[in-house]
């Protein structure tokens, strides 16, 4: 049983990967859109572009991850591609792991792509690399994980998209991306810290500058517990929608 969903969900991704998401328009749309936004916001404010870095990269893996996980589902299930997966071997926690991997995986693409182009752009040379490397993961797992809770809380495409923009843009103004969390009114701060975005952006913030509010490791803490209480939720509304 094991041995079945390792595999199963090893090709879930793949195939996710090659059907959905390795495709010029998306790959395009999850790289410039990151860039595009900081660019206004920069032309606005300038200031030193390389504050901006942190917050750029996390747009890039949010938006990276969740572009075709918050929808991928709710496709699948209308067309009865989900229910032909359920009749396999495989359980469906690991039909949705497989699912919440191949968003994560080209969450990380994308991210990488902007990352390395905003180190060499910046001349960004110097960094803590074990904090990047987890920061990148976890967030990409998170962020993969808040997709497939959407896919699975609704029934049609554009209700996924409509609850993903919902999470997905309050975040860009709450988590520090391009405005820091001291300048926030008092009362929103609370909010900012529930929301998982936030400890991408601080995390990538002490990982490239040095300069995050918290401690890498309470970051990576923190996007452990999103992505694992984000896929466990998912799995719950997932069960008792297909009961």
């Amino acid at each position: 049983m094991l041995a079945d969903d390792l595999r199963g969900l090893w090709y879930i991704a793949l195939k996710d990967l090659r059907a959905y998401y390795l495709k010029p328009p998306n790959i395009s749309w999850g790289i410039l859109f990151p860039f595009a936004f900081a660019g206004a916001f920069y032309l606005r404010n300038p200031g030193d572009a390389r504050e901006l870095v942190p917050g750029l990269v996390a747009l890039a893996t949010l938006f990276g991850a969740t572009s075709m996980e918050a929808i991928v589902i709710t496709f699948e299930r209308r067309v009865g591609a989900l229910e032909r997966l359920l009749l396999s071997p495989v359980r469906p926690p690991a039909i949705l792991l497989g699912k919440l991997l191949g968003g994560a995986v080209f969450g990380l693409v994308v991210t990488v792509v902007v990352l390395l182009a905003s180190l060499a752009g910046l001349g960004l040379a110097s960094f803590d690399l074990p904090l990047l490397l987890g920061v990148l993961v976890l967030s990409a797992l998170a962020f993969s994980a808040l997709g497939a809770f959407v896919s699975v809380a609704v029934r049609e495409v554009f209700e996924a998209q409509t609850l993903a923009n919902f999470f997905r843009f309050p975040m860009i103004f709450l988590c520090g991306v391009f405005i820091p969390l001291a300048s926030l009114p008092e009362p929103l701060r609370p909010i900012a810290y529930l929301l998982p975005l936030t400890y991408a952006v601080d995390g990538l913030r002490e990982a490239l500058l040095g300069t995050g509010v918290l401690p890498g490791v309470w970051s990576l803490l923190a996007l452990g517990i999103f992505a694992l209480g984000l896929y466990l939720l998912s799995i719950r509304v997932l069960a008792r929608s297909l009961a």
